[in-house]
């Protein structure tokens, strides 16, 4: 099967000022692809730019807030009428959140919804006229907590298996027309996501993350994930651990809920 070929095709990244999304970005950009940054954080997303057309990218940051529609489908808009339209749309923004059920306001759940599940379906709605146009790709950046439970992320988990459920359905719907979906499931990636967890009450929260083995990098991960969508991979889980995970967790469910739940509930006893 060839491999998809990303040179001078418009690649448009969420959550881009940081992180995976910034990683994968450049990995995209040093391939030839035209790259817009979505991202809310305005100053970050300036300097992205800075660095991508200094490094001769080309390349345009966007201001985008996924938890507005009206900012996702204007975000959208500007790359058409810019670049011509869309070829890739990753599906990066993301919060996260640890804390018990019982101590998490519905607040909570609203805000990880917001962002994570209707971040990612705004913007996709906003490119699948011009996705489909042009035969291009959508990845969705998920998580093993997309695929099996997780201890004290119950608003988290329960974002990212909303995400599965509507990326692998689209899937379904789109192959036909020439559109690939690619689920990424990351494991443990060093990024700032987790020093932004939202507790209970919907601030910052200062209790630990609990990690099992090795973090990877978001280099790493863009590496991995670039080479899935060169191969138009269907699903893509990320760092040893979160395989491992994964598949213990689809083999023997009930013996991985229990040993996960003993390797997470110190998080909640702090």
């Amino acid at each position: 099967m060839a491999k998809r070929e990303f040179a001078n095709k418009v690649a448009v990244v969420t959550g881009a000022a940081s992180g995976i999304g910034l990683a994968v970005a450049s990995r995209f950009a040093k391939a030839g692809a035209v790259c817009a940054l979505l991202d809310m954080d305005k100053m970050r997303l300036q300097q992205c730019e800075r660095e991508f057309l200094d490094a001769g990218h080309r390349a345009m940051g966007i201001v985008c807030d996924v938890t507005r529609r009206s900012d996702c489908e204007t975000a959208i808009k500007t790359v058409v009428d810019r670049f011509g339209g869309v070829d890739v749309l990753f599906n990066n923004a993301g919060i996260t959140q640890r804390s018990a059920f019982v101590e998490t306001r519905i607040e909570v759940y609203e805000r990880v919804m917001a962002v994570n599940f209707f971040g990612a379906l705004y913007c996709t709605k906003a490119a699948i006229h011009s996705l489909i146009q042009r035969r291009g790709l959508i990845i969705s950046n998920e998580s093993i907590a997309g695929l099996a439970p997780l201890l004290g992320r119950t608003g988290y988990a329960a974002s990212k298996h909303a995400m599965h459920g509507l990326f692998t359905s689209l899937r379904s719907e789109v192959r036909d027309k020439g559109v690939h979906v690619m689920v990424v499931c990351p494991g443990f990636i060093k990024t700032n996501l987790q020093a932004r967890a939202l507790g209970g009450d919907g601030s910052v929260t200062r209790r630990p993350q609990s990690r099992i083995g090795r973090q990877d990098t978001p280099e790493q991960a863009a590496e991995a994930i670039f080479h899935g969508a060169e191969r138009e991979k269907n699903l893509l889980v990320l760092t040893a651990v979160g395989k491992l995970g994964y598949w213990v967790s689809r083999l023997a469910p009930a013996f991985y809920e229990r040993r996960m739940a003993r390797q997470f509930k110190a998080e909640l006893e702090h």
